[in-house]
């Protein structure tokens, strides 16, 4: 726990405004800047047997969730056998264990959400099971095979946008989206569960992690909000932290990241940037444009960012910690990518 404290503080001083300048500062005096964890959110941490490093929760339909209070997976329980959802990289190994506890049926699939390690780093556990069927996306497929890495198995099922899976009378149905990681990443629904996992765009009760959760794609993640609040949905799964949601987390994580698109839009295209050129060259003169243009930046990120952080501070957890690398992102969107 001290060594993820120790690497989320330092990528967290990375994200500064200033930090090529400054040496990285996470002295304990610096890392009390920080807001503690809303209590709100605190309350809703599970409580994990430290034995089995997790916990499992039915949320009905058959459906479980499983978490270690940092990554997420589910699994579907069916008559003729069960569904796995990814297989993070922290608790993978415990998966198969974790469903005998709940149900003496087969393991028969395993669902790729997308292809980043973290989520499914850990399906190396299920290389021993005869028949196991790995669905993923093309795409996804594609860049494992390059990866070639043993601890993600590689997928068996493929496809290019979507696919539905019936199994023991449930169906599972899968849609690509490119909100998140350059592969693309899926929606996993299951309509008789009103179950939504997307991982990697909604972590209830925080704000988003760092630069929207990594989005390679920012006009998409604008637009997920919305593709998720079109399921009949009451469970959704992020994939990651202290726990799982429903509606009103989509539409508190679409108000949040609106806010920071809106006013980063504002700040940069009604600021007289070439006055703070202007101002800048009296200290540096005319010939770093380099700089110069990181003055303009910079001045619009620090000015975003002072004045969202008070109107989240106290609704979501983290917004102290990330703030600026949304900013950030945003303001990337809007200086090359936007409309005006």
């Amino acid at each position: 726990m001290k060594k993820l404290i120790y690497l989320l503080a330092m990528v967290a001083a990375l994200c500064l405004p200033g930090f090529a300048q400054a040496p990285i500062d996470d002295s304990p005096e610096t890392l009390q800047k920080y807001v503690p964890l809303l209590p709100s959110v605190k309350a809703q941490m599970w409580k994990i047997d430290p034995r089995l490093g997790y916990a499992v929760h039915e949320v009905g339909g058959g459906v479980y969730v499983i978490s270690d209070n940092g990554w997420q997976s589910a699994f579907l329980v069916t008559s003729d056998g069960v569904i796995v959802f990814d297989a993070p990289a922290s608790f993978g190994k415990s998966i198969p264990s974790a469903i005998a506890k709940v149900t003496n049926q087969p393991i028969k699939m395993l669902i790729y959400s997308h292809a980043h390690k973290d989520h499914i780093g850990g399906s190396a556990a299920f290389k021993s099971i005869p028949g196991l069927q790995i669905v993923a996306l093309e795409t996804v497929a594609e860049f494992l095979k390059g990866q070639n890495d043993p601890n993600r198995l590689m997928p068996t099922v493929t496809f290019k946008i979507s696919k539905a899976i019936n199994l023991g009378g449930k169906t599972v149905e899968l849609t690509r989206h490119d909100y998140h990681s350059n592969e693309g990443d899926l929606f996993i629904y299951v309509p008789q569960a009103k179950f939504l996992m997307a991982i990697d765009c909604v972590t209830p009760g925080y704000a988003p992690f760092q630069g929207f959760d990594i989005t390679s794609n920012f006009d998409q993640y604008l637009k997920v909000f919305d593709q998720l609040l079109a399921y009949d949905f009451d469970t959704f799964v992020g994939g990651h932290l202290t726990a799982i949601g429903g509606r009103q987390d989509v539409q508190v994580t679409k108000e949040f990241t609106y806010d920071v698109y809106h006013t980063v839009k504002r700040i940069h295209n009604t600021m007289d940037q070439g006055a703070v050129v202007a101002e800048a060259e009296k200290t540096i003169g005319p010939d770093n444009e380099f700089l110069l243009f990181k003055v303009v930046l910079d001045k619009a990120t620090n000015e975003s960012v002072k004045e969202l952080a008070p109107r989240w501070i106290n609704r979501l957890a983290g917004v102290d910690v990330w703030m600026d690398s949304h900013v950030r992102t945003a303001l990337i969107y809007v200086r090359w990518d936007d409309k005006d």
